[in-house]
């Protein structure tokens, strides 16, 4: 073997490619081995950002070996100037120069002296170059006087260009920082031109912002107006120079065709002025039109027409902006821009006056008589002077002393909008009151989005924003009534009627008064209160003040009609009975009730007529063949699906006002609000199809903030609902506390759990469209009565436990072991027998009739008292009973009930339960709006204990996991004033499978 040569001296070449990157190479014994090799170990040995010199690339050229460097890397390589000492270096050519250099170099890069580089800026890309200017002459003249060849040289300035991209802006954030503050740096094509046209290195730099302008002036176009008395409009525009410490003090500047400028300013501006001007010339004639140039002793003195002046305003004065130059334009010029024109119809200030002061306003449909005024700018023209200016075709015109803007595409609009509209047919008091409510005080519709707007987004919305609206403007008197709507606590109060037998706390003679506001004025009104503030009792003084109303006028004296649910009934009666003995009431229910003539003789001679849904509906023909002087929907939910023949009845029923009273306007979608609203006020919220479009799919599928604002301002003033818990309201009701009961199932309701699920999956395998969907409705059915008993499922004993069971019969033993079947049952019957024990009353809900049952014999075997249960075969006279024997505290104790078991959809509205104050939801509902309800029979006014609510949840089944969603559910209902199980049934059956099946290790 050969000993290797040692070599102690390296002869190193350095080429520089037109990128900056480096290829280094030694004068070697050409029968060396591996010479490229042997020079990277040697020469970057203590270069550290290639791991000393392991990352780098030996590139062959020709016969040569040579190691290439990044462009990056190659100034701080060269100025680090550490090297192996035992080796001679000996730098032969450029390269003992470009290792001269490079320490300067590194200075500037480390200290920041760099710029923008023109040259390749006019090329269209972003090079940095040292900065001659930042350094000192001895320094700046060793730059300089290199004497590199061009083709080095301008590998040097890549070199350089790529050390400033990798150390100073080599992150995203540093990039973004670049783009930010030095926006013009980046402008590309005929805008780039514009912004370096005419500048040399040093003025491009201070166009762009990167260096500050040491002149005392800066160069400003102004546009100045016609002047007074001129036959035909001429602008003009002039060149000045703006004295930067006193921008009031301008000079102005001729401009000759060679770039010489003339004129007065302060002599020790002269040689600046001198220096700049051509490249101001040259500036200007790449931003402006040819025809902008005449003449030759000052290129602007020509005169520029409307359409000149126009496009000089619009689009040229942006251009010049854009590429850094200042722009004077007429003061009132920005105003005009920013100012859309605005259509308005003013209504007359004779209309809408109330009753006692005029005419009075009697429903949506009243007709208003109303003049067009448009707003151009500061101007107000009336009808007939915006036609006159806008047959002039012009688009600046001086009017009133003002000059207006009149853009040819918005007075398009502008017309487009006033022929849509029919000014001889007035404006119905409708379109004003939603004109108002959707505008935003400026006329224009408010709302907008949070985040990122997609692009298409952006285009409809810049549309949106572009497009003349309709605007109102209010007479004194409308204006003062629209206020009021708004701020629902502020109606006049009227005396409360004579005839009332109760004391109205303070919002709810609010409440009575703002009935009693939109009767005066025909419109429909929801009152929507929570459960147990006191609707009925407002209801029954606003038909005390009806009554008197109309004896007051004289004239036909109209009764009025209450439906409501036939649970109700007996409760309503006897409300009206107690509050408001004076009014004569008519109930119009059951076999005996009376028909035809009969019917509208009985009801003349009534002040109230109480019927049933139902009933409504049977009688629809009777019914409607009168006119009411108010319709009044208690329970209105009950018309939330507006295609059902009940809600269709009651929407023809001819009225005066209607009203409409409900603690939830919304229980799962939408689409129920409008049917309530649709009632109230017909047309109001536009048909079904039209306000799905508008409101439903918008607010219920995307959550837009927009839809969601709009709707509210709509339905604000046509509702007014207070909670509970409102600081205003100041009920001193005592706390509601609710809690979650989680039970095991047993072995058994495991199985049958089971077997439900597996039965399922198997015929989802075969079915599909509404069978499919009815496999798995009636799934969810059997798997919720598994979660309560297995004897619901039970085959043998189902059906008969479901419809005529009687679990009263059954023997203490035998009872003992049905109630060890299940989990929810038996922890129910522990938890009952201890508030028992403490004395307290309790309601217990259930969807299931057998259930029911079931719980009301083991309660009464376990408690040894009686146990009362309300179902939606009770009837009216066993309900009415019902409830006095529960809210009694006067029966002896062997007969005093303390328990009340109820159907959800039998006794979860219109009852007054506060004798209890434990409510216990035995399966659930799984609808926030439905159970809150039911939970409102105990927690009401008339409640003076801490409320406890359980609720019942069987670990691992379907019932937690929905137990979950019940949260966003609740969401929906407050958003807008929330569903049924239909959605389920959309699931894949992989999601029905993670969504049914028996959870064994439990979360």
């Amino acid at each position: 073997m050969i000993a290797s040569k040692q070599v102690d001296t390296f002869a190193v070449r350095i080429v520089l490619s037109e990128h900056g990157d480096a290829l280094f190479y030694a004068e070697t014994d050409p029968y060396e081995e591996s010479p490229g090799l042997l020079l990277k170990q040697k020469l970057f040995a203590w270069h550290e950002p290639s791991f000393y010199g392991t990352e780098l690339e030996i590139r062959k050229v020709g016969e040569v070996e040579a190691v290439l460097l990044p462009s990056e890397e190659v100034i701080p390589f060269l100025a680090d100037g550490r090297r192996l000492e035992h080796v001679e270096w000996i730098w032969k050519d450029e390269a003992e120069t470009l290792l001269r250099l490079a320490p300067l170099l590194a200075e500037c890069l480390e200290g920041g002296k760099y710029v923008p580089d023109l040259a390749a800026y006019r090329a269209g890309r972003l090079r940095w170059i040292w900065d001659p200017d930042a350094l000192e002459e001895p320094r700046r003249a060793e730059l300089e006087g290199s004497g590199l060849e061009e083709a080095v040289l301008e590998g040097l300035r890549a070199a350089f260009s790529a050390a400033v991209f990798h150390r100073r802006y080599g992150t995203e954030e540093a990039a973004a920082d670049l783009r930010r503050e030095f926006p013009l740096l980046f402008a590309k094509g005929e805008a780039a031109v514009q912004a370096s046209a005419g500048l040399d290195a040093r003025s491009w730099l201070v166009r762009i912002g990167w260096k500050t302008d040491t002149a005392p002036f800066r160069p400003v176009l102004q546009l100045l107006e016609p002047w007074e008395g001129m036959e035909f409009p001429r602008w003009r525009l002039k060149l000045v120079l703006q004295d930067k410490r006193d921008a009031a003090t301008v000079y102005k500047v001729r401009l000759a065709s060679d770039g010489e400028a003339r004129g007065k300013w302060p002599p020790e501006w002269t040689a600046q002025v001198r220096e700049r001007s051509r490249g101001w010339l040259d500036q200007l004639r790449a931003c402006l039109p040819a025809a902008r140039f005449a003449g030759s002793d000052d290129v602007l003195a020509g005169t520029l027409g409307d359409e000149d002046a126009w496009r000089f305003l619009t689009v040229e004065s942006r251009r010049l902006l854009e590429t850094g130059w200042q722009v004077l334009l007429p003061a009132w010029w920005e105003a005009a821009r920013k100012k859309k024109p605005r259509l308005r119809a003013k209504v007359k200030e004779d209309q809408g006056a109330e009753r006692g002061g005029g005419k009075s306003l009697f429903g949506l449909n009243a007709i208003l008589s109303f003049d067009w005024r448009i707003a151009i700018g500061d101007a107000d023209l009336n009808e007939e002077e915006f036609l006159a200016l806008v047959a002039r075709g012009e688009r600046l015109v001086k009017f009133r002393g003002r000059w207006i803007a009149l853009d040819p595409e918005l007075l398009a609009q502008i017309r487009r909008a006033m022929e849509g509209m029919d000014k001889s047919q007035g404006l119905t008091f409708q379109d004003v009151l939603q004109l108002h409510l959707l505008g935003d005080g400026d006329g224009s519709s408010s709302g907008g989005t949070d985040g990122e707007l997609s692009a298409e987004d952006a285009l409809r919305a810049e549309e949106e924003a572009a497009r003349v609206r309709i605007e109102v403007e209010l007479s004194e008197h409308l204006a003062k009534l629209m206020s009021r709507l708004n701020q629902q606590a502020e109606w006049p109060k009227p005396d409360i009627p004579s005839g009332l037998r109760a004391e109205l706390r303070g919002y709810q003679r609010d409440g009575f008064a703002w009935l009693a506001g939109l009767r005066q004025l025909g419109l429909g009104a929801c009152l929507a209160d929570d459960m147990g503030l006191g609707k009925t009792v407002q209801l029954i003084t606003y038909l005390l003040h009806a009554k008197a109303s109309q004896e007051e006028a004289g004239g036909e004296r109209l009764p009025s009609l209450i439906v409501c649910p036939t649970s109700v009934l007996g409760n309503w009666q006897k409300e009206l009975s107690r509050f408001a003995p004076s009014l004569r009431v008519l109930l119009h229910y059951g076999s005996g009730r009376l028909e035809g003539e009969a019917f509208r003789a009985a009801a003349r001679e009534a002040d109230v007529v109480l019927t049933s849904y139902a009933t409504a509906s049977l009688d629809q023909e009777t019914i409607k063949d009168f006119l009411w002087g108010a319709v009044c929907l208690d329970e209105a939910q009950n018309i939330k699906n507006a295609q059902t023949k009940q809600s269709a009845a009651v929407r023809s029923f001819p009225a005066r006002h209607r009203i409409a009273l409900t603690g939830t306007p919304i229980e799962n979608r939408l689409s129920e609000l409008w049917s309530i609203y649709d009632f109230m006020n017909p047309g109001f919220l536009g048909g079904a199809r039209a306000f799905q479009d508008r409101f439903a799919t918008p607010i219920e599928r995307d959550r837009d903030p927009k839809r969601t604002a709009d709707l509210q301002r709509l339905i604000k003033p046509f509702m007014l609902r207070r909670k509970k818990k409102d600081p205003a309201i100041q009920l001193d009701l005592p706390d509601k506390n609710e809690m979650k009961t989680y039970v095991h199932l047993t072995t058994e309701q495991a199985a049958v759990y089971d077997r439900c699920v597996k039965e399922l999956l198997e015929k989802l395998q075969k079915l599909e469209g509404i069978q499919r969907k009815g496999a798995i409705l009636a799934a969810l059915t059997q798997l919720k009565q598994a979660c309560d008993h297995p004897v619901l499922l039970d085959k043998e004993s189902g059906p008969e436990a479901e419809t005529a069971g009687d679990w009263a019969g059954l023997g203490g033993e035998a009872l003992e072991s049905l109630v060890s079947r299940s989990s929810k049952l038996e922890r129910l019957l522990a938890m009952v027998k201890e508030l028992r024990e403490e004395g307290e009353r309790c309601l217990i809900f259930t969807q299931y009739l057998g259930m029911g049952r079931m719980i009301q014999a083991a309660l009464r075997h376990e408690l040894n008292e009686p146990v009362l249960y309300l179902n939606g075969s009770t009837s009216k006279s066993q309900r009415d009973r019902m409830i006095q024997q529960f809210q009694s505290h006067d029966l002896p104790s062997g007969e005093q009930p303390n328990v009340f078991i109820l159907s959800l959809k039998a006794g979860g509205v219109g009852l007054n339960l506060t004798a209890a104050n434990h409510v216990f939801h035995f399966d659930r509902w799984w609808n926030p709006a439905v159970e809150n309800q039911a939970t409102d029979r105990a927690y009401r006014m008339g409640q003076t204990k801490d409320v406890q609510v359980h609720k019942f949840i069987s670990l691992g089944t379907l019932e937690e996991r929905i137990d979950e969603m019940l949260e966003n559910k609740q969401q929906l209902s407050d958003d807008v004033i929330s569903g049924s199980e239909g959605w389920i049934t959309e699931l894949s059956t992989e999601a029905l499978k993670d969504l049914f099946t028996l959870r064994r290790t439990l979360s």
